[in-house]
């Protein structure tokens, strides 16, 4: 599992000291507005193994992300497989940060080289994102890392109850091959998208 760095996050495999904050994270009701209901704490550590099964299955996944100069563990940012009820298949990137982190750009600062991992490495031709339409935190992340929207894309998550959680929106973004080097400093990316 490769380790990601930017200049003040780095993008590692989770630890066991992870869980307890992530739990926290997971039981914030301002954190999971956008995502359905709070975890309990057998749940939340449950996705992590699911997080950690994932990633050493196809090389991709969502890191635990945490600030390098205190070592704090902050949320997480990556890639996955879209789920195979959506009416749309490809690679998703996203992230979810605790809500001591949020307004300190470290959201941008993630998926700018969750991005540049997703074209360079993985040689992704496109990569998708996607959230409620009520989200616009997320959306203005996805905007800013370069990503667009069409409206025509917006659709009705089927997992999702009626409600505000049902309509979503996506975003895109693909893999540049005039350039060598992106905005922001992400290699082949073509500018937009995440979520903080």
């Amino acid at each position: 599992m490769a380790e990601l760095r930017t200049d003040r996050l780095v993008l590692r495999r989770w630890r066991e000291s992870d869980l307890e904050p992530w739990a926290a994270m997971n039981a914030d009701p301002e954190v999971r507005e956008h995502l359905g209901d709070l975890l309990t704490r057998d749940q939340s550590d449950a996705s992590v193994a699911l997080f950690q099964a994932e990633f050493d299955q196809r090389g991709y996944g969502w890191w635990a992300v945490e600030v390098e100069a205190t070592g704090e563990f902050i949320g997480f940012a990556g890639l996955d497989d879209v789920d195979d009820e959506m009416p749309f298949t490809g690679v998703e990137i996203g992230w979810r940060l605790a809500r001591s982190a949020w307004g300190h750009g470290y959201a941008t600062e993630a998926a700018l080289t969750v991005l540049s991992h997703g074209f360079d490495t993985l040689g992704l031709p496109e990569i998708l994102a996607v959230t409620t339409a009520t989200n616009v935190r997320s959306q203005a992340v996805m905007r800013r890392i370069g990503m667009t929207r069409d409206p025509v894309d917006d659709f009705d998550d089927p997992s999702a109850p009626e409600g505000p959680l049902r309509p979503n929106v996506l975003y895109r973004i693909a893999r540049r091959t005039d350039v060598s080097d992106g905005p922001g400093g992400a290699p082949g990316v073509s500018p937009h998208r995440a979520q903080e």
